[in-house]
């Protein structure tokens, strides 16, 4: 399962693999996945910090600004260039490439460190060409990316309410579009899924049903289908029109609102059994689906 970690707290005064020193952090928190590394890094300070990191085979960096008013100037070998972040702007580099460069004015980042290993397998399940490299992007305004990773915040700040099968499904779409978009690929349309068949359809279920949590890797229901991870997500869409995750969110709730009509189970206890972290969670995933809250459905029987 993946897990988040206050990097603030396990050091306090170290420098991170992106040049920033803890101590200047007011928010660094890390979220670990399955075929990415999550951060949020954020300071109110105002004052100019110069950041620099040598050049290392790990891969690549996305990062997009959950805020705006932050620039940068960024040292090259014979000249320097400055770039302003608005809200929702996005930054992709290189991480083998050595980077330099002053850090100007407050910023709050969501980080994600792709391994070239881990971004081609994502491109490869996903039907587009092998990807090995990315354009470099500083600055620029890409809307759909900046959605997607605003959807991981809550995930990084309360990791209980994240399963592995949501963080798997929205990683992997997150680094289908990056590869897409700055990896110079094309779609294979002649390699559409055209659906599980029924005994596929059916194990899978099962898996799932069988991790009502949602604490399952989509690669682990994948292999058991002797499928790729981004062609088993496809088919299985195909069968039922709904991702793995929104398939087993509405087996959850139908698991609910069964429970809540025909025992007399606290709450707090059909959260639990049906997956759920906690009954705020419960109550907001429920209300959300079902237009009325638990404690209303219970109340009208």
């Amino acid at each position: 399962m993946g897990q988040s970690v206050d990097v603030s707290e396990v050091s306090p005064s170290k420098v991170d693999k992106f040049g920033c020193r803890s101590d200047w952090l007011d928010k660094d928190l890390a979220y670990f996945a399955a075929n990415v590394s999550v951060f949020r890094k954020a300071t109110c300070e105002t004052a100019i910090k110069q950041i620099a990191t040598p050049g290392r085979d790990r891969g690549f960096v996305v990062g997009v600004a959950m805020l705006p008013g932050h620039s940068r100037r960024i040292f090259h070998e014979h000249s320097s260039t400055t770039h302003f972040f608005k809200r929702d702007s996005i930054y992709i580099r290189n991480l083998a490439d050595p980077y330099k460069a002053d850090l100007i004015g407050p910023f709050d980042f969501i980080l994600l460190e792709f391994t070239v290993e881990a971004l081609a397998r994502i491109a490869e399940d996903a039907d587009l060409g092998r990807v090995t490299s990315l354009a470099t992007r500083v600055g620029s305004s890409d809307r759909i990316l900046a959605n997607l990773v605003r959807a991981l915040a809550p995930a990084i700040k309360k990791p209980a309410q994240a399963t592995n099968l949501f963080m798997d499904q929205l990683t992997t779409a997150i680094g289908a579009h990056i590869a897409q978009r700055y990896g110079g690929t094309r779609s294979t349309l002649s390699m559409r899924p055209k659906g599980l068949s029924r005994s596929h359809e059916r194990l899978a279920k099962e898996l799932l049903l069988e991790n009502l949590d949602g604490n399952i890797a989509i690669m682990d229901v994948a292999r058991a289908c002797n499928l790729s991870r981004g062609y088993f997500i496809q088919s299985f869409r195909e069968n039922t029109g709904m991702t793995p995750y929104q398939w087993l969110l509405k087996e959850r709730v139908a698991r609910a609102r069964m429970l809540l009509l025909t025992s007399d189970e606290p709450l707090s206890h059909v959260a639990i059994s049906c997956g759920f972290a906690d009954q705020s969670h419960f109550t907001r995933v429920f209300t959300s689906a079902v237009g009325i809250t638990p404690g209303a459905v219970r109340r009208n029987l």
